[in-house]
């Protein structure tokens, strides 16, 4: 039983955490090595949270840049789409057919930019958040934008027309 628990103590980390036997009774031998990191860790010396500059943490899932992107997207889709509606009469069907895809693209083009340059620099935007342009906030508006850009084509579609 000796020679088990000096081979595992030489063992890889890997393989340092399994149980050993011992008196009927299971006990875990220690593991000092082992070390779990999180994407945005904090440091204790430091005031800045560090946030991952990989490509796939900022494009997972849970990552900042989708949700960023999509939400300043839809906020600018939104806007300008309702704003165009006011100014000429026109659906959003009819404005996209006449050029306006062309042009959101080539903005959220470049907001998407602008957006990523920060964010593979190591910059989150927790860190530029102010009191009244918080990040929390960015993120509703550009949820509640999502969910009126749909129910304005939901709307326009079901009304045969524009909105106003």
């Amino acid at each position: 039983m000796a020679a088990m628990a000096s081979m595992m103590m030489k063992a890889p980390a890997a393989l340092n955490c399994g149980a050993v036997k011992r008196n009927s009774h299971i006990s875990r031998l220690p593991n000092s090595s082992l070390q779990v990191k999180c994407m945005a860790a904090k440091d204790p010396k430091e005031t800045s949270t560090k946030v991952s500059t990989k490509f796939g943490d900022l494009f997972a899932f849970s990552g900042p840049a989708p949700e960023i992107i999509n939400g300043r997207a839809a906020m600018l889709g939104f806007v300008s789409a309702i704003a165009v509606e006011v100014a000429s009469g026109r659906d959003l069907l009819s404005q996209l057919n006449s050029g306006g895809l062309s042009w959101f693209a080539l903005t959220a083009g470049l907001m998407t930019v602008g957006t990523l340059v920060p964010l593979f620099n190591g910059i989150s935007r927790e860190s530029t958040s102010q009191p009244i342009f918080s990040s929390t906030a960015e993120m509703w508006n550009g949820r509640f934008a999502m969910l009126g850009l749909l129910a304005l084509a939901f709307t326009e579609y079901v009304k045969g027309g524009p909105l106003v």
